[in-house]
């Protein structure tokens, strides 16, 4: 069991994914203008690292790098977990910005933006996970403060002097997350029950909220840090983690112990990012701390998925067209045996844990002019 499980997660790492009505709304125009985007986080905002990538850790996870990945936009898989384009991908285009690299991309030119998300990261360090019994290699990929010191690293590249990058980055719009997702991964997938995995989210937010400081202190101005996803109506999770007692679900078949624990996370979020804001609010260099709202958007997406325009909310198009959610443990997307649905703008969860293209692209509109960021981020 312990092995299929490690199976699971390791090819569907990760975490998911808001009004068609601003689609046109994302085509370029913007009331505020940055010199580069610099995104952080796990396979929500990956745009290839994993791919990069060389270890055997890695290679375990492409199934990500296998058709039907990346069938609607880019025709071809990329490494990203979704049909086309991810969050950060409508957020590049409607400021105005190329699509991010990959960080990791030998010879990139990261002058205008960098991706250092990378499947399967942690908010946690490694050695912290293998210090409480978590130390297995496929969280191993590139924890939060790898990121960050992969950025450091490029920094002279891009903006010189430590002067002048203080300069740049002021003018840059910097994604920290979505971050903590594999953090619970790594314990609810091996054998921590939800109340135990609650128990490290204090700790999970000291240091999400660490690595904002750490950029403020690098010179960031403008920083969007979303929380987590609504995980107990996902696939993977219902799948994975599915109960016998009809009590543990609620009216739309999510599982709510799950759901509390995303919600008791970004409670404790947002409380610290407003006391990061106070911090940095007033002159000589001030901050503006901008947190993102994955669950109640995508928790209303797939509760009611017709509302906004889809025919699917929880069952995923990517699969082998089993079960109630279309999720196949042995033939999971990217698998001999899997394939997609024939529109899969017409639904929200694509693979049974990342978002479909078309959802993407409505919760970076819900982010660029509200109501789903806090403050959004063209206000």
């Amino acid at each position: 069991m312990a092995q299929r499980v490690l199976a699971a997660v390791v090819s569907l790492l990760v975490c998911c994914l808001c009004w068609r009505a601003v689609q046109p709304a994302l085509a370029g125009r913007s009331g505020k203008r940055y010199n580069a985007m610099f995104t952080f986080g796990d396979s929500l905002a990956d745009t290839g690292n994993i791919c990069v990538n060389k270890s055997a850790t890695a290679q375990l996870l492409l199934t990500f790098a296998q058709p039907p990945y990346g069938m609607t936009y880019f025709g071809h898989p990329t490494c990203r977990c979704s049909d086309g384009r991810l969050v950060v991908d409508f957020l590049a285009e409607a400021l105005g910005l190329p699509l991010l690299p990959p960080s990791k991309l030998p010879g990139g030119d990261f002058r205008r933006g960098a991706n250092m998300a990378i499947v399967g990261a942690t908010a946690l360090d490694f050695d912290f996970l293998k210090s409480i019994g978590l130390g297995y290699p496929i969280w191993d990929n590139g924890a939060m403060n790898v990121q960050l010191q992969w950025f450091r690293q490029l920094l002279p590249s891009i903006c010189g002097t430590p002067q002048r990058c203080r300069t740049y980055l002021a003018k840059s719009l910097f994604l920290f997350g979505s971050l903590g997702g594999n953090d619970y991964n790594a314990m609810l997938f091996f054998g921590f029950t939800v109340d135990q995995a609650r128990k490290y989210t204090p700790k999970i937010i000291d240091n999400i909220a660490g690595g904002v400081e750490k950029l403020i202190a690098m010179g960031a101005a403008d920083i969007v840090v979303p929380g987590t996803m609504p995980i107990g109506c996902f696939p993977l999770y219902l799948t994975m983690l599915r109960s016998t007692n009809k009590a543990d679900y609620d009216e739309y078949g999510c599982l709510k112990q799950l759901n509390d624990l995303s919600i008791y996370h970004n409670s404790l979020l947002q409380s610290r990012l407003t006391g990061i804001q106070a911090r940095h609010r007033s002159a000589p260099a001030p901050a503006r701390i901008m947190y993102a709202d994955y669950y109640t958007n995508v928790a209303q997406m797939l509760h009611a998925p017709a509302h906004f325009g889809f025919g699917s909310g929880i069952m995923a198009c990517c699969g082998a067209g089993g079960g109630e959610y279309n999720y196949e443990f042995d033939s999971r997307c990217g698998m001999k045996g899997a394939t997609a649905c024939r529109d899969p703008s017409s639904h929200v969860c694509w693979d049974g844990v990342h978002a479909t293209e078309a959802a993407n692209r409505l919760i970076a509109g819900g982010w660029l002019r509200g109501p789903y960021c806090h403050p959004p981020i063209l206000q």
